[in-house]
C-alpha cells in the first residue's frame, strides 16, 4: 500500500472499497472454472504444457483466449462460376489424386476436384507426403483459397480444406454430420498462436478444433457480469451467448453483436474506475478553498504585453471555479505548442499567493524547467512575489538558500525538476502542483509531489494534443480543459519534405535568414539504442557546419551529455542573439522559447515519431516572422513517409494526435505510464470504439452518482465484478 501524508488512512480509497459487504466472490461457476484443458479430446499434457504458456489452463481461459480476426468464408460457389483472383469456398468430391514425385522440395500433389459444372485442381508443393495419404476418389472437401488458372486449367494452391465424409482419411478432430462446415463455408475465428504451438498442431485451425470440444466437455457456464437491467437497458447480449458467437458466430450481425458485448463491458468497468476514483477524491479530498484572488492576478491581468485568446481566458475561469470549490483541483491542461498553457498556470500560482499559499511547478528536464523559471520570473519580479529553483546540478549553497526559503514561506513558487520532490524539501504551505509535460513522470513521482501538503490542487499540464477519444479513455477521472487557439498574428509555419540532396539549397535559404536578422535549429536524431553514434554524427555535423557549410553563422552546440550548466550558458547566448544557429539534439524538443528563430531544419525526420516532429517544429513559429520547418530524409518506408507527409499537410497538432494515434495505436501514443485502468483492454479500443465508450460512460457516471459505493441490491453484480477484476487498481488510485 502506499502511505497518504500526515497520518492519513493508507488508501482510502482502497478500504472504501475492501469494506463493501460481502465476502469476495468470483465472476464465473467454480467447477467451471477448475475444469482443465486436458479433460478435452485431443489435449494431452505436452500441448497441456504449450497451452499453459499462453495462459491456457482451464476451459474458461480457452474460451476467454479470443480469435484476433475472422475470415468470411460463407460465400460457396460453384466451379463453373469462379473468377480468376477471388478468394472462395468450393464444396466437391474427389475425382483423381495424383502425387507427381521429383527431387527435394519438386514433388507435387494434385486433387482434382469436381461438382456438376466443372472441375478444379488442388495443388500442394509443401507437405507431399502427408497429404498424400489424407485424400482417395470419393472424398467429399470444402476447400477455400484463391483460384488461379494454370493454361486453361483453374487452381487452387495449398487451399484451407475439411472433408465433409467421415470416411478414410478423417480426421479425428472434424468430426460431425455431412456438409456440417466447419473451417470452411461460414465465419472462421483466427486465433493468435506461438510458433511452439503451431508446430504442435495449436495453429489457428487447431485451436478452432480444440476449443470445438472444449464445447462439448462444458459449454460456457461464466456468472453474469452485468445486471440484467443494463443489459436490457443497451440491448446486449447475455455474457455466456456472447462467448458462443465470439468463437462460432453464426452470422454476422450476432458477431457485431458479441463483439459489442465484450467491447461495452470492458469499457464500462474502466469507466467505473473512473467514475468512482472520481466521486472518492471529490468526497474525501477536500483540499484549501481559494476564496479570493487579489492583487497579484490582477496586476499579473495588467501587465500582460499581449491579449490573452478567450481559449486561455476559458481555462483559467475554469482553473479559478475549481480552486474556489472546496474540492480538490485534479484537471488537465493541454494546449498545442505555443498555445499559452505556461500563463494560464502563471494565474493558478498567483491565485495561490493571493490565498496566502505556496505553488510548485515541475518539469521533466533542467533545460525546460528552468526555461520555465526565467520566463516566471519576468512576472513575479514585478508582482512582488519570490519564486526559486531546484535543479539536480545546482550548487549547495544556492540549493540550501531556496530550501530554507521555502520552508519559511518566504518563497511564492518553486519551480523545479525532480528535484522538487526530494525528501529535504519542505513547504511551509503548499496549495498548487502544476506538473508540466506530465506524461513524463511516472504515478509515483507525480504522488512524491502531492504528499508534499494534505490534499493540494493539481494541474497537470501536456504540450502534446491528446484527440477527445484518448483524453475520455485514459483521463477520464480528470476535468479537461483544452486551449485551441493560438495567440493573435501567429502565421502558418510552412512545412517542406526534402530529400539529403535538398540540403545545399536550405542552408542558402537558412543563411538569407539569418543575413535578415532571424535565427535558426539543426536538430539530428538521438535515439538510446545508438546514442554514442548520434551524438558523434551531431558534433562532427556541428563542426562541418562551422568551418564548410556555414561559415561566418554564430552558432552554438546542445545535447543532453553536456554539463547543466553549459547547457544553459549555449541556450541563453541564443535567446540573447549571441548566436544565430543552434545545432542540437533533441533536448530543444519542449520548452525552448525564442521568438526570432524561423527555421527549423531536422536531419533524418524518418527516424522521429510524429508528436516529437510536431513538438520540435514548434521552436519556430512563435513570433510575427514567418517561419519554416525543413523534414530532411535519405530513405522513406511507408510508415515515415505518412508520418512525415501528415506534418507537411498540417500545423493542428490534434488532428496529428489522432493521425498518430490511428499510426502506432492509443497507448503508444501516451505511453505505458499513462495506460491506467485501460491497460489489458483485450477487444476494445478506445480511438475505434469511442461511441461505445461514451455509452459505457454514461451508464457508469450514473450509477456511480446514485450509488459511490455500489451497495443497491441492484448494483451487487456490478460490486462484485469490480471488486475481483480492478482491487488491484486501487493501490495508486488516489493518484493525480
Amino acid at each position: 500500500m502506499q502511505k497518504q501524508s500526515k497520518g492519513a488512512s493508507k488508501n482510502l480509497l482502497h478500504d472504501s472499497i475492501a469494506a463493501l459487504d460481502g465476502e469476495g466472490v468470483v465472476s464465473r461457476d467454480k467447477s467451471f472454472c477448475d475444469i482443465p484443458v486436458t479433460d478435452i479430446k485431443g489435449v494431452g499434457p505436452h500441448k497441456a504444457g504449450l497451452l499453459k504458456e499462453v495462459g491456457i489452463e482451464t476451459i474458461a481461459d480457452l474460451y476467454d483466449y479470443f480469435p484476433r480476426s475472422y475470415l468470411d468464408r460463407r460465400a460457396i460457389k460453384s466451379i463453373g462460376a469462379l473468377i480468376e483472383g477471388e478468394q472462395v469456398t468450393v464444396v466437391g468430391a474427389v475425382k483423381r489424386v495424383i502425387k507427381q514425385e521429383g527431387r527435394p522440395g519438386r514433388s507435387r500433389l494434385k486433387i482434382q476436384l469436381f461438382d456438376k459444372t466443372g472441375v478444379l485442381e488442388l495443388v500442394w508443393f509443401r507437405g507431399v507426403s502427408y497429404f498424400s495419404g489424407a485424400f482417395r476418389e470419393g472424398d467429399v472437401l470444402a476447400v477455400h483459397g484463391r483460384v488461379g488458372f494454370f493454361g486453361s486449367l483453374l487452381q487452387m494452391h495449398h487451399p484451407e480444406f475439411e472433408r465433409l465424409n467421415q470416411e478414410h482419411g478423417s480426421d479425428p478432430d472434424e468430426e460431425g454430420d455431412d456438409f456440417n462446415l466447419f473451417h470452411t463455408g461460414k465465419i472462421v475465428p483466427v486465433y493468435p498462436s506461438s510458433e511452439a504451438l503451431k508446430r504442435s498442431g495449436l495453429g489457428s485451425r487447431g485451436l478452432r478444433s480444440v476449443i470445438k470440444h472444449a464445447f462439448t466437455v462444458s459449454p460456457p457456464l461464466f456468472r453474469e457480469n452485468l445486471p440484467n437491467e443494463i443489459i436490457s437497458q443497451h440491448g446486449l447480449l447475455s455474457l455466456n451467448e456472447a462467448y458462443r458467437m465470439i468463437h462460432f458466430p453464426s452470422s454476422p450481425e450476432m458477431l457485431d453483436r458479441a463483439l459489442y458485448r465484450f467491447r461495452w463491458t470492458e469499457l464500462f468497468y474502466a469507466q467505473l474506475f473512473f467514475a468512482i476514483r472520481r466521486a472518492f477524491i471529490q468526497k474525501n479530498k477536500g483540499a484549501v478553498r481559494f476564496k479570493r484572488s487579489g492583487n497579484y492576478t490582477a496586476k499579473l491581468y495588467e501587465m500582460l504585453p499581449y491579449s490573452m485568446t478567450e481559449a486561455q481566458k476559458k481555462a483559467v475561469r475554469e482553473i479559478y471555479r475549481d480552486l474556489r470549490s472546496g474540492n480538490r483541483m485534479n484537471r488537465l491542461l493541454q494546449g498545442d505548442v505555443g498555445s499559452g498553457k505556461t500563463v494560464v498556470a502563471m494565474f493558478a500560482m498567483t491565485l495561490a499567493a493571493d490565498n496566502g499559499l505556496q505553488a510548485a511547478f515541475m518539469a521533466p528536464t533542467e533545460i525546460l524547467a528552468f526555461q520555465h523559471f526565467m520566463v516566471m520570473q519576468k512576472f513575479t519580479e514585478p508582482l512582488g512575489l519570490r519564486a526559486g529553483f531546484l535543479g539536480g546540478r545546482q550548487q549547495k549553497k544556492e540549493r540550501r538558500e531556496v530550501l530554507d526559503l521555502l520552508e519559511a514561506g518566504q518563497l511564492h513558487i518553486v519551480v523545479g525538476t525532480h528535484a522538487v520532490i526530494e525528501e529535504e524539501v519542505r513547504f511551509k504551505r503548499l496549495g498548487l502542483a502544476v506538473i508540466d509535460e506530465q506524461h513524463r513522470f511516472g504515478v509515483l513521482q507525480r504522488k512524491a509531489l502531492q504528499d508534499k501538503a494534505e490534499n493540494p490542487h493539481v494541474l497537470l499540464m501536456t504540450a502534446t494534443p491528446i484527440p477527445r477519444t484518448l483524453s475520455m479513455g485514459f483521463f477520464g477521472d480528470l476535468d479537461v480543459t483544452v486551449i485551441d487557439q493560438l495567440p493573435g498574428g501567429r502565421k502558418h509555419i510552412v512545412t517542406r519534405l526534402c530529400r539529403e540532396s535538398d540540403k545545399p539549397d536550405i542552408f542558402r535559404f537558412l543563411r538569407q535568414e539569418v543575413e535578415q536578422g532571424r535565427q535558426a535549429y539543426i536538430v539530428y536524431p538521438l535515439v538510446e539504442e545508438s546514442e554514442k553514434i548520434d551524438l558523434k554524427a551531431a558534433t562532427e555535423s556541428f563542426q562541418q557546419l562551422r568551418d564548410e557549410l556555414l561559415p561566418g553563422v554564430g552558432m552554438g552546440l546542445i545535447h543532453g551529455q553536456m554539463p547543466s550548466c553549459e547547457k544553459e550558458r549555449v541556450m541563453e547566448a541564443f535567446r540573447s542573439g549571441k548566436i544565430d544557429l543552434l545545432v542540437g539534439t533533441t533536448v530543444i524538443e519542449v520548452g525552448v522559447d525564442v521568438p526570432n528563430a524561423t527555421v527549423m531544419v531536422i536531419e533524418h525526420a524518418e527516424r522521429f515519431g510524429l508528436a516529437q516532429l510536431h513538438q520540435l517544429r514548434g521552436r519556430v513559429g512563435r513570433g510575427w516572422h514567418q517561419s519554416y520547418c525543413f523534414l530532411l530524409y535519405e530513405t522513406l518506408g511507408s510508415d515515415a513517409r505518412e508520418r512525415l507527409s501528415a506534418m507537411e499537410s498540417t500545423n493542428d497538432g490534434f488532428r496529428l494526435s489522432e493521425i498518430d494515434a490511428a499510426l502506432r495505436g492509443a497507448g503508444n501514443v501516451l505511453g505505458k505510464e499513462q495506460s491506467g485502468a485501460m491497460t489489458g483492454l483485450k477487444v476494445a479500443d478506445i480511438t475505434r470504439d469511442y461511441h461505445i465508450m461514451c455509452s459505457a460512460r454514461r451508464a457508469a457516471f450514473e450509477i456511480v452518482k446514485k450509488d459511490a459505493k455500489l451497495r443497491e441490491p441492484a448494483h451487487t453484480t456490478i460490486r462484485e465484478y469490480y471488486r475481483e477484476h480492478y482491487h488491484d487498481k486501487f493501490v495508486l488510485a488516489d493518484i493525480g
